[in-house]
């Protein structure tokens, strides 16, 4: 990853599955030059990871907060960490 870039790992909590928020937020982080993936987990959550741009990365995590129309955010925890170098920015299943 180049200077300046940096990742975060997050999870999101609430009603945030059945409504297109892996699918939006692949759009929203490849918008902004991000890489990484996002994925559902067996206990409702959404699980992802940002990697790039420290503002662009920034920005991310504040659109996690209120993700797609349908989704209903109660949560967002974040976890700063370092880039593993992804290439891409893709929806894991």
């Amino acid at each position: 990853m180049k200077e300046g870039s940096n990742a975060a790992h997050v999870f999101i909590s609430g009603v945030v599955q059945g409504v297109g928020y892996r699918l939006a937020t692949r759009e929203m982080a490849t918008a902004h030059g991000l890489m990484g993936w996002v994925q559902n987990l067996p206990d409702g959550r959404v699980e992802a990871i940002f990697e790039g741009d420290a503002k662009a990365v920034d920005s991310a995590i504040r659109w996690c907060h209120q993700g797609p129309p349908g989704a209903r955010v109660e949560d967002v925890v974040v976890t700063r960490q370092d880039p593993e170098g992804f290439k891409t920015f893709e929806i894991r299943r």
